[in-house]
């Protein structure tokens, strides 16, 4: 089961807003219309995926992470390294 399983709604509606304010970016660019009010949404939706990521990492490491540290040292290990990773992906992004 996944560490987000009980906030998949709640993930699922922010993405689905995301997905909209995308289009909108479509949108204004078939538009034309001005270059910083689109950069300005595109930042909007930056903040609104990095929020998401954030909120993942912690389930996983609530969920995930706190189970293989229950389960033997070697799990735990290997899901600290494995979060860790992702936050490295995270900041590089």
């Amino acid at each position: 089961m996944a560490g987000y399983t009980g906030s998949k709604d709640d993930y699922l509606k922010r993405l689905r807003r995301i997905e909209g304010q995308v289009r909108g970016i479509q949108r204004m660019v078939e538009d034309d219309t001005y270059c910083i009010d689109v950069l300005t949404q595109v930042s909007a939706i930056t903040k609104a995926l990095q929020s998401v990521s954030l909120g993942l990492l912690e389930d996983h490491v609530g969920h995930c992470v706190v189970g293989a540290a229950r389960e033997s040292d070697e799990a735990a290990e290997a899901k600290v390294r494995e979060a860790a990773d992702a936050i490295a992906r995270l900041v590089r992004s």
